[in-house]
């Protein structure tokens, strides 16, 4: 007995050297880690493949397009990463002669973005590589041409057909290649007079007519580089059996790599050894020098040297790890926001005492993003033009409370939608002029949802009087396909179907993971989804995109996930696309947005207003809603975290003492018997 007492005690003694709830290994403490968490695991790591804001969380700190926004600036500003500088575009008419600047739209045939890298960027160690590999200009170019590529199916290949010179072309002829070849399609062997290398660190891309907002796409993973001899190490036999793609391990020339990709419980990413070191920006906006962001000016970044995100499925779990310091910022759930946050008497956000006492700081802003319900427009019941489905629609849009929905389950962090454009981009208006007139009413100074019994006079004119057919009477039974499915979302769900109840249409719910959803909006098999999107730059054409005929998800591959299609919106979209912000942009954007209010494509949900809490021993955080590179600004204080995790997780040894007390009673008889056998024996 005297060893399992000695060893119970041992194990409650050396507790003492820290936490004795802490989650991650012991030889972690004291080093420059960001701890973060992860809900869905990413699907696509790949560039020509990523669209989704929780796989760019990864692809944003590997991958590095020529271009990036600056860190601290506002409003937001393109600046050069690999590049060495923000490419002008030069105009060409027909026959390939130059044109000035302000050249009419008409006689532009094509805009020419020539690209000059930086030399001396190497790409993170890799077995593709035979040693230290350069970034050269064909690696971009290489990237630029798996967009084409028909097994990737990249969600931007349908719309940037119709802006890259001969990328459809390019398209065509490597669909034909791969029915006759198995195996590697080296893109090396096919010219894509779009994008052309110049020389080993120049190359430019062609792009048809005048396309202003393709700038912004130079920041985005979709024209990161990749080097053929990565394309070609996946592309071996057994590789994919082996879970070894682009999409699960991504390589790049940014400040991390990823060493572990265990989806369903951690995702690492480690400085990389050959990142060339880049310095923290020496200005900002006013205000960002007395907040600390211009402390770490003119310092090579990145600052810490490992990220570990932890998979968390629920909120609550995250949320309360957060509070233990175990993570080092949080977003904050419906759930935990009056623990976190009280709205003062003027309507601003305060951090409660709670918050206050343990050091942890507030970060908000109005999100470039927009969370809408979507209706597929190809579905014979709730999709068409026709007066009978449109009127459907538009019932549902008076139905569906949103400020009742941003009150509940937003804790009111958001306004309702009026259409598809965010605020602070060009063509959103306010107050009265940007109200939509099918379902509100504009009363007092302020936008009313119009009363119940309207939605019910449309719903009877579609043909459904009372939520049943006028002819057969059978009742409407909507499917509403979705991500969420876990209990967080249950009040949510529950909502919704209230909802529709108030037109006596039964909602029915079809909950799946977010990989399934995806797989079953790009067949086109839902029927009434929710979605969102966030700006991937500061331009209306990148939410107005979002509806474009062309770029429909069923089909084209894009990002339309209504699959709507309307000639007039179109032939407006091509128009305002290219045109300069002012007057008559503006009015052309008012008659797109009109036009999308009859459609009702969308129940226009709402913008969210974001909410990030972070300790105070993470430095740098400023949100920035069009960056995806966050991570090489963050900088941490290991010892200040340390010394809070210990005193936030002080043991109570209470309970632990009394297990013991109670161990040696339970075996003290045991022990005295074994004694009295062993005196017998002697004796």
């Amino acid at each position: 007995m005297r060893p399992v007492l000695v060893y119970t005690l041992v194990l409650l003694l050396s507790a003492c050297s820290g936490p004795l709830n802490d989650p991650y290994p012991a030889g972690e403490q004291g080093r420059e880690i960001l701890y973060a968490a992860f809900g869905e695991r990413p699907k696509h790591l790949d560039p020509a493949r990523s669209y989704s804001s929780n796989e760019v969380a990864f692809t944003g700190q590997i991958y590095e397009p020529p271009l990036q926004y600056h860190y601290l600036k506002r409003p937001y500003e393109l600046i050069p990463l690999t590049a060495l500088e923000v490419p002008q575009p030069r105009y060409l008419d027909a026959a390939g002669r130059p044109l000035p600047d302000a050249a009419p739209v008409a006689r532009i045939a094509e805009s020419v973005y020539e690209i000059r890298l930086r030399p001396g960027i190497l790409y993170q160690p890799h077995a593709a590589f035979d040693g230290k590999r350069e970034l050269t200009a064909e690696d971009y170019v290489y990237q630029i041409k798996r967009l084409a590529h028909p097994a990737l199916h990249s969600p931007i290949y349908g719309l940037m057909t119709g802006y890259i010179v001969g990328l459809a072309d390019l398209g065509n002829a490597l669909t034909e290649a791969a029915k006759r070849q198995e195996g590697w399609l080296d893109l090396r062997r096919f010219p894509l007079r779009g994008a052309e290398v110049v020389d080993r660190y120049t190359y430019r891309i062609h792009i048809q007519g005048k396309y202003p907002q393709f700038v912004y796409w130079l920041a985005m993973p979709f024209f990161a580089p990749i080097p053929w001899e990565v394309d070609r190490h996946y592309s071996q036999p057994g590789m994919a059996e082996d879970n070894q793609s682009l999409d699960v391990w991504p390589v790049g020339t940014g400040p991390f790599m990823m060493t572990v990709h265990e989806p369903k419980r951690q995702i690492r990413l480690v400085r990389n050894p050959n990142f060339r070191g880049e310095p923290y920006p020496a200005e900002g906006e006013p205000g960002d020098r007395e907040a600390g962001l211009l402390a770490d000016a003119g310092r090579a970044m990145p600052f810490i040297d490992e990220a570990v995100y932890s998979q968390e499925s629920e909120t609550i779990p995250y949320w309360n790890k957060f509070l233990q310091g175990w993570y080092d910022a949080s977003g904050i759930s419906s759930d935990s926001f009056d623990q976190a946050v009280r709205i003062g008497a003027g309507g601003e956000a305060e951090l409660t005492e709670e918050m206050r006492a343990k050091g942890i700081a507030l970060k908000t802003s109005v999100s470039a993003s927009s969370f809408y319900t979507g209706f597929n427009m190809l579905d014979p019941v709730v999709g068409g033009l026709g007066e009978r489905q449109r009127k459907l629609r538009q019932a549902l849009a008076i139905a569906m409370d949103m400020e009742e929905y941003i009150a509940i389950f937003a804790n009111g962090r958001g306004i309702a939608a009026q259409g598809p454009l965010p605020p602070g981009l060009f063509g959103y208006r306010e107050g009265e002029a940007g109200v939509n007139p099918l379902v509100y009413d504009w009363i007092d100074g302020r936008p009313r949802r119009k009363p119940i019994e309207e939605a019910r006079r449309l719903l009877a004119e579609a043909g459904w009087p009372g939520g049943r057919d006028a002819v057969s009477g059978r009742p409407l039974v909507l499917n509403f396909d979705t991500a969420a499915r876990g209990p967080d979302d249950k009040a949510r769900l529950d909502w919704l179907r209230k909802q529709f109840r108030k037109l006596d249409i039964e909602l029915v719910i079809r909950g799946t993971d977010y990989n399934r959803f995806q797989d079953k909006m790009r067949q086109g098999t839902a029927q009434i989804f929710e979605w969102g999107w966030n700006a991937d730059y500061p331009d209306p054409e990148n939410f107005l995109f979002l509806l474009y005929g062309p770029n429909r998800k069923v089909g084209s591959g894009g990002e339309n996930a209504a699959n709507y299609q309307n000639p007039e919106f179109d032939r407006l979209f091509v128009e305002m696309k290219d045109m300069a912000n002012g007057p008559a942009r503006q009015a052309v954007i008012d008659r797109m947005v009109a036009i999308l209010r009859d459609d009702s494509p969308w129940l226009f949900g709402f913008h969210p207003k974001g909410y990030t809490l972070h300790h105070a021993w993470l430095y740098n955080v400023k949100p920035n809603l069009m960056a995806n590179n966050e991570l090489k600004y963050r900088r941490v204080d290991p010892a200040a975290r340390a010394a809070a995790r210990a005193q936030w997780n002080r043991p109570g040894w209470a309970g632990p003492v009394l297990a013991l007390l109670v161990l040696v009673l339970a075996l003290l008889p045991a022990w005295r018997a074994w004694r009295r056998n062993q005196e017998a024996t002697a004796a």
